[in-house]
C-alpha cells in the first residue's frame, strides 16, 4: 500500500535556535549580565543588613538625605534613593530602549513570526500575575489596589545572571527567549508606569522634551558619538521628562529607541559594525550592570524586618502575599500557558531539541521581579512607606523563591543536556561554530 504523500508544509518549531550570530551575541550579554548580577545581588544584601544592623539609622538617613534644588523652576531637590531610583535607573532604561530596538530591526526578532512568541509570553506574564494580585487584596481595600503592577516585572540582571550560573549547557533558544522576553517585559512595565502611575502631567514641560529629544535623534542619526554633545542633550531630556511629571526613567526608553541599528560611519570617520545601537549598548551595558542597577538596588533593598514577629507580620499581609504568589506562581503560569496557547493555536510543535519542562524552567525564572518591581511599589505606595517595607519583603522572597525552583529544574535539565553535549562533541568544528548554524545562512 502507497504511503499518503506528504502535504509540502513545514510546520514551524518553537524556540527555534536563529542565528549563530544572534546565538553569540546572546551568550556575551549573558557573560556580562553575570556580573553585574553578583554586584546586584552583593549591593541587595549589603543593603538588607546595613537596615537591620545597629547603624540602622544611618543607612535610612544616608538613603532620605536631599541632595539639590531647585533652579529655573525645576524641581530638582530629591533624596538620594530617588535619584537612584529616577536618574540611575533612566540608564537601565536606555540600554533597554537600545536592546529592543536592535532586536526588532536587525535581530532575529524582526521576523514577526518569531517575535509574536516572547512578545505573547512577556503579556501573558504580566497578566496573570497582577490578577493574583488584585485577588488576593480584592477587599484590602485603602489603596492596595495600586500595587497591581508590582508581581508583572522580570529583573533581567537577576533573572539572566541565574541563568549563566546554572545554564552550561541549556539550548542557547532558551537563553534569547528568556533575555527577549526580560526586555519586552522592561518596556511593558515602564509603560505601565507612564500610564498608571502618572498623576499630574505638566504638559509644557512634556512638550519641551521633545526639543532635546529631536537634536539628539539628529545627532544620532547623522553619526555624531561625541559624549560632550550627546550627553547634554540626554540630560535635558531627562530633567524636562522628571519635571512633566511622567516618571523620568521613560526618557531613558525614548533616547534608546533614536539610535540607529544598521551598521553606519561616525562622524570622525570610525565604521561601527553594528551600527550606533549596538555601539552604545556596548559602551553603557557595564555602566548599567555595574552601577546603575546596583546603586539602585542598594538604596530599593534596604529595609527593616523588625524581628521574627516583623517578618511574620508582613508574610501574613494581603499585599506581600500577593506580590509573591505573583511571582512564584503568575509569572510562570501566565507565561507557559500563553505558550502552550499559541503552539495550540498556530500548530506549531517545539523545537525537537527542547522539552516542555525546559520552558517552565524558565518561566519560573520570570518569576525574579527584583529592580522595576521595587521601582513600580515605590511608586504605588511611597518610598519608605508600611506597605513600601511589605513589598520588598515580598519582592525579596517571591523573587528568591522564583530562582530556587527554577534552578532545581534547569540544573536537571542542564545535566541532561550536558550529556547529550559529549556524546556529540564531533558536531563541533575547528572554526567554533557548531555544524547546525552552518546549515543556514547567517
Amino acid at each position: 500500500m502507497t504511503p499518503n504523500p506528504p502535504t509540502g508544509r513545514i510546520r514551524r518549531a518553537l524556540f527555534s535556535r536563529g542565528s549563530w550570530s544572534e546565538a553569540s551575541r546572546v551568550n556575551d550579554i549573558l557573560r556580562k549580565e553575570t556580573v553585574g548580577g553578583v554586584i546586584l545581588l552583593v549591593a541587595a544584601a549589603t543593603a538588607l543588613i546595613w537596615a537591620n544592623s545597629p547603624w540602622s539609622d544611618s543607612y535610612f538617613g544616608l538613603r532620605d538625605s536631599v541632595v539639590g534644588g531647585q533652579w529655573l523652576g525645576l524641581h530638582l531637590d530629591l533624596t538620594v534613593g530617588a535619584w537612584a531610583a529616577d536618574g540611575l535607573l533612566a540608564v537601565f532604561f536606555l540600554v533597554v530602549g537600545l536592546e529592543l530596538k536592535r532586536e526588532f530591526v536587525a535581530g532575529d526578532l524582526r521576523d514577526p513570526a518569531r517575535a509574536a512568541l516572547p512578545i505573547a509570553a512577556a503579556v501573558g506574564g504580566m497578566v496573570v500575575p497582577a490578577l493574583i494580585f488584585v485577588l488576593v487584596n480584592l477587599n484590602t481595600g485603602d489603596g492596595a489596589l495600586r500595587g497591581w503592577a508590582i508581581p508583572t516585572a522580570t529583573d533581567i540582571a537577576f533573572a539572566v545572571a541565574v541563568l549563566a550560573v546554572i545554564s552550561t549547557h541549556l539550548p542557547s533558544a532558551l537563553r534569547t527567549f528568556l533575555l527577549t522576553l526580560a526586555v519586552v517585559d522592561d518596556l511593558l512595565a515602564i509603560t505601565v508606569i507612564a500610564v498608571f502611575y502618572t498623576e499630574d502631567i505638566k504638559v509644557v514641560a512634556l512638550a519641551l522634551t521633545l526639543v532635546p529629544l529631536a537634536l539628539f535623534a539628529v545627532c544620532v542619526q547623522r553619526g555624531v558619538t561625541a559624549w560632550w554633545v550627546l550627553a547634554p542633550l540626554g540630560l535635558a531630556t531627562w530633567v524636562l521628562m522628571h519635571e512633566s511629571g511622567v516618571h523620568a526613567t521613560v526618557a531613558g526608553v525614548l533616547l534608546g529607541f533614536m539610535v540607529p541599528v544598521r551598521r553606519s560611519e561616525a562622524r570622525d570617520g570610525r565604521v561601527l559594525k553594528g551600527g550606533m545601537a549596538e555601539h552604545f549598548e556596548h559602551r553603557l551595558r557595564p555602566i548599567s550592570a555595574g552601577i546603575a542597577i546596583p546603586v539602585f538596588a542598594f538604596f530599593a533593598a534596604g529595609v527593616s524586618i523588625g524581628g521574627a514577629d516583623g517578618l511574620g507580620r508582613a508574610l501574613t499581609d494581603p499585599i506581600t502575599l500577593g506580590i509573591v504568589l505573583g511571582l512564584v506562581a503568575g509569572k510562570p503560569i501566565g507565561i507557559f500557558l500563553t505558550t502552550r496557547f499559541l503552539s495550540a493555536v498556530t500548530r506549531a510543535d517545539l523545537d525537537s531539541s527542547l522539552r516542555w519542562v525546559d520552558v517552565i524552567g524558565v518561566s519560573m525564572l520570570a518569576g525574579i521581579g527584583f529592580t522595576v518591581s521595587l521601582l513600580i511599589g515605590d511608586l504605588a505606595y511611597g518610598l519608605g512607606s508600611e506597605r513600601d517595607e511589605f513589598v520588598k519583603i515580598g519582592v525579596l522572597t517571591g523573587s528568591l523563591l522564583s530562582a530556587v525552583l527554577a534552578a532545581v529544574v534547569l540544573l536537571t535539565r542542564n545535566a541532561a543536556y550536558r550529556r547529550i553535549y559529549r556524546e556529540e562533541t564531533s558536531d563541533e568544528d575547528r572554526d567554533g561554530v557548531p555544524d547546525v548554524y552552518q546549515t543556514r545562512q547567517d
